[in-house]
């Protein structure tokens, strides 16, 4: 029998514990219901070695006969700050908040990993199970690096999953190599002087030079960088003015940069400081920019996506393995994977005849329960492939 046809016999305790999770999403850093569930779950397995860290993250290990090597399998627990709009009998009872990115299948899959796994405990080495608040911005992964999670023993190897909606449910894909992209954020303001807007040359507009930086950091990307070296520059918000007959005395706009190149990731804040200085004393007018670094690219380990092939192989079968290009998307695993060795892949849990059909983030975002016992399946077979 293998772990999927063991995972698959309790395949309603998946659904039931995802579905109360869901039901009771918590923001980053407020997941205290979420970790108590969770660290009551670990107990009723038998697991002995559970720690609450960093408040709201929980952590479990699970020794083999033999003392060895440590491998990590990560989940993160937070929901997002947007309505649920589901018409589910498991909808979320939270007004405003809800798990539209899937990690209640994440920490429901981790789950369903550790009660394989304490039935099949490793020969030799140990397993440590990471349960991460605050993925969606908040830092929880770098967070609980700084509390010693890859510590104590020491993690030689880390892996982790994200669902995805855009693949049919049975189906795995990984990244060879590059798998998401760094996410950096900014905010500009451009520094004018207000006027009438009859008389222009009496003010300094900033609004029109804010029109020509917007066009001018696009430039940047496409003259500026490698084009091999895939990056983006989006402005996402705009604000300036307050009257349809006056010149704007400031304007402020703020953005993200992306990029799956982290040497490359480093040089943008000189070009665009560069760039808008020159733009701004051009027209007579001052900036401020703030630039702040938010997740590094998320590298695979090339040596582990074999790895996660042959854990595939073993419970959903090769065929259902497939080798995916990088999203420019951000994922806070990236820190793992900057300290140690780790590989990410993607479940699919896309079914439509189920509705599962929404993007990530979408008000009306669903997983198929039936991916739950592969998701778990996977995530043992990959522990005990690299402790064998």
């Amino acid at each position: 029998m293998t772990l999927l046809d063991k995972a698959r016999e309790f395949a309603g305790q998946l659904t039931e514990w995802r579905r109360q999770l869901h039901q009771n999403p918590e923001l980053g850093f407020e997941e205290h219901v979420t970790s108590i569930f969770v660290m009551e779950k670990l107990h009723e397995m038998g697991y002995q070695d559970v720690t609450r860290v960093a408040e709201t993250g929980v952590v479990a290990l699970i020794q083999g006969e033999q003392p060895g090597q440590t491998v990590a399998l990560r989940a993160d627990m937070d929901a997002l700050p947007i309505p649920d709009e589901k018409n589910v009998p498991y909808k979320s009872k939270i007004a405003g908040v809800a798990h539209l990115c899937g990690h209640d299948g994440h920490t429901t899959m981790l789950l369903g990993a550790a009660k394989l796994l304490i039935s099949n405990p490793p020969k030799k080495g140990s397993v440590k199970l990471i349960f991460q608040p605050a993925e969606e911005g908040l830092f929880g992964a770098e967070t609980l690096i700084k509390h010693g999670v890859l510590q104590n023993p020491e993690v030689t190897a880390i892996a982790g999953l994200h669902v995805n909606p855009d693949v049919p449910t049975g189906e795995v894909t990984c990244a060879e190599r590059e798998v998401c992209a760094a996410a950096d954020f900014f905010d500009l303001e451009i520094i004018g002087e207000g006027g009438h807007a009859a008389h222009p040359h009496k003010a300094k507009d900033p609004i029109t030079i804010t029109a020509e930086i917007v066009s001018a950091l696009q430039q940047l990307v496409s003259r500026e960088i490698d084009p091999i070296a895939p990056t983006v520059i989006t402005i996402g918000q705009i604000h300036g003015g307050s009257a349809n007959n006056a010149i704007a005395p400031r304007v402020k706009m703020g953005g993200t940069v992306r990029t799956l190149d982290n040497d490359v990731r480093y040089t943008i804040e000189e070009k665009m400081n560069r760039l808008v200085k020159g733009m701004t004393e051009a027209f007579g007018v001052s900036y401020e920019l703030s630039y702040n670094y938010f997740y590094p690219a998320l590298l695979n380990d090339r040596s582990l996506v074999p790895t996660v092939k042959e854990a595939v192989g073993k419970t959903l079968g090769e065929e259902h393995f497939h080798i995916a290009k990088p999203s420019m998307g951000g994922e806070d695993f990236s820190f793992y994977a900057n300290e140690i060795p780790g590989v990410f892949f993607r479940l699919g849990v896309r079914n439509e005849e189920k509705n599962a059909v929404y993007p990530l983030h979408n008000p009306k975002f669903d997983l198929d329960e039936a991916a739950l016992p592969n998701g778990a399946a996977v995530l043992a077979q990959w522990a005990l492939d690299r402790l064998a």
